[in-house]
């Protein structure tokens, strides 16, 4: 390709509505540009890197006997109300009504119709196992798009999904996923961790996150380098910081203290002159509209999944001020677990063994002192907290760090979820009419040109993995009016290409620092400089990302290259 016939427009500036790395070097590169919110085009350098990443996808999806579909992204309403996901998914799905009034939506995954195509073509077990996957545009209403293309309500995945007649099955067709993801991944030059995570929406009984570490990130990692262990802030567990000071001891009856104007966990301490640790906090929730109580260690903050796997409920959201009044008797900061009748009290496991705290009298301005779970009120101990700093991983008692990451891939072991609610069943060895058990996993295409991006930017611009970049070499002729330099450069890029190379040559006619700069910002992996060591018979290869230059005799060049860049993308 030669440069001067490409649509390429760089940006010297960084736009003012660009935030994370990534989406300031997209931007400025040229490989992207926004239409609207969370909806961008995909320039010609974008979507060179993007079927690239595809490539990589479709290869080791193959290779693990996966086959390629593509579904409609338009999808009837009856298909997702069959699985009960209709309503779930609330405002974040594009719904729509066709000409007769019939309910639509946009795809946002598509579980429910690939269930649909097999209720109606698997009958036996015969044809099972079955592995399908497509490479497809999503959609998601989000409510606030932002960091370019990690947060947008169009996008590209590579989502897949297993049937199998039983569990063992699963097992198999999930292991075969995971290591084609870290193959995946591999290829791409990411590096990542593979974390246990919370199934959500998707349902299923296990899930896996694969994650960039990188200060982009909206999600939360904890782990453990010593050990591996490594979870999303959603699941992970851990040993919490221990008390600041002991409880108190003796078997003390619980004393009602007045506390007026102290409605925070931090205006109750410094108001009774103690540590947070020695407090309790209540929330109250409405767990599919139904009250249920959550007590925590003054310090400790509440895992919605946590919680919503404890009580059990579909959907929860917390308590408007006149239900806690009607619940409790009193407004949030006064509010307690003593007395409570009738109503779940899900209790965090670190006040197991603890004695003689505080929390609120369920009267306003009021607490109690010297309350004990287990005795002042009966417990349902359940692990709700989230993972904080300082505390230390349960098994070893090392150190836990806590990651801003992005997600790039997933994997769910669904179940039969929707074989039951979407009646997908074969007949088995004995001609018994059995479910099939499902898994699903999703691969965000975007993300991992954008975790790349995060990765290796430097000051220049955009230092990308051979293997996904929108070329991997760029030829520059330093001095566009010097014939020689211009007949070396094209015999040097005729030469790459036959080799198979993906080389682009810098035609323009601009000054050798304007070339150098652009080709850093794009993210070019080598870069070629024909000049003035031509006649000695050499030229100057230059490697993007660690600036090291070596002169290469110009008869070597392409045989080098070529080997380096092979080298590379393994």
């Amino acid at each position: 390709m030669l440069w001067s016939r490409l649509f390429i427009p760089t940006l010297r500036e960084t736009p003012a509505e660009a935030e994370v790395v990534s989406h300031q070097l997209l931007l400025r590169a040229g490989y992207i540009r926004q239409l609207s919110a969370g909806i961008y085009n995909y320039l010609y350098l974008a979507q060179r890197s993007l079927l690239k990443i595809t490539g990589i996808i479709r290869q080791e999806m193959d290779a693990i006997g996966a086959q390629e579909l593509l579904l409609p992204a338009l999808n009837p309403a009856e298909v997702w109300q069959e699985s009960g996901r209709w309503d779930v998914m609330g405002d974040n799905m594009f719904r729509l009504k066709d000409r007769f009034g019939r309910d639509l939506c946009l795809g946002m995954t598509h579980e429910e119709i690939m269930t649909a195509l097999a209720r109606g073509e698997v009958r036996s077990y015969k044809q099972l196992p079955q592995i399908w996957y497509q490479i497809q545009t999503k959609f998601r209403d989000e409510p606030r798009p932002k960091s370019g293309l990690l947060r947008v309500r169009q996008f590209i995945m590579k989502d897949s999904y297993s049937f199998d007649l039983a569990p063992a099955g699963l097992d198999d067709s999930y292991e075969k996923h995971r290591v084609a993801y870290c193959r995946i991944f591999d290829r791409c030059g990411l590096e990542y961790v593979t974390v246990d995570a919370h199934s959500g929406a998707m349902g299923g009984s296990q899930s896996q996150e694969f994650m960039v570490a990188t200060e982009a990130g909206e999600d939360y990692t904890v782990i453990c380098r010593p050990t591996g262990y490594a979870a999303n802030l959603e699941k992970a567990v851990s040993r919490p910081v221990p008390p600041t000071v002991p409880d108190p001891d003796g078997a003390l009856a619980p004393e009602k203290v007045h506390t007026p104007g102290a409605k925070t966990i931090e205006q109750v301490a410094e108001f009774l002159k103690l540590p947070q640790t020695s407090l309790m906090k209540t929330l109250v929730l409405m767990a599919d509209e139904k009250p249920v109580i959550a007590v925590l260690r003054g310090d400790h903050q509440l895992s919605e999944t946590k919680f919503q796997t404890a009580a059990g409920c579909t959907e929860f959201r917390p308590a408007h001020p006149e239900e806690m009044r009607q619940i409790l008797g009193a407004d949030a900061g006064s509010l307690g677990p003593v007395g409570v009748k009738n109503v779940r009290i899900l209790t965090d496991i670190a006040l197991q063994d603890r004695k003689n705290m505080v929390c609120g009298a369920n009267l306003d301005d009021y607490h109690l002192l010297n309350v004990t779970p287990g005795e002042d009120f009966a417990p349902e101990f359940h692990d709700l907290r989230q993972v904080a700093p300082g505390d230390t991983e349960l098994e070893s008692g090392l150190p836990l760090e806590i990651l801003k990451t992005v997600e790039i891939g997933h994997i769910f072991k669904l179940g039969y979820k929707y074989s039951h609610s979407m009646g997908l069943n074969v007949l088995n060895h004995e001609g018994v009419e059995t479910p099939v058990i499902m898994g699903s996993y999703g691969i965000g295409v975007e993300r991992i040109l954008c975790a790349a991006v995060e990765l290796f930017a430097d000051q220049n611009g955009i230092t990308l993995p051979a293997a996904i970049a929108p070329f991997e070499v760029v030829i520059t002729p330093v001095k566009s009016s010097d014939e020689s330099l211009q007949t070396a450069a094209r015999a040097l890029y005729d030469e790459l290409k036959a080799l198979g190379v993906d080389v682009l040559l810098d035609d323009r006619d601009l000054s050798p620092g304007v070339k150098f700069k652009d080709a850093d910002l794009i993210g070019i992996p080598f870069r070629v400089n024909v000049g003035k060591k031509l006649v000695d018979g050499k030229v100057e290869v230059v490697n993007r990302r660690t600036r090291e230059s070596a002169d290469v005799a110009v008869t070597e060049a392409a045989r080098l290259l070529a080997a380096q860049i092979a080298a590379a993308k393994q």
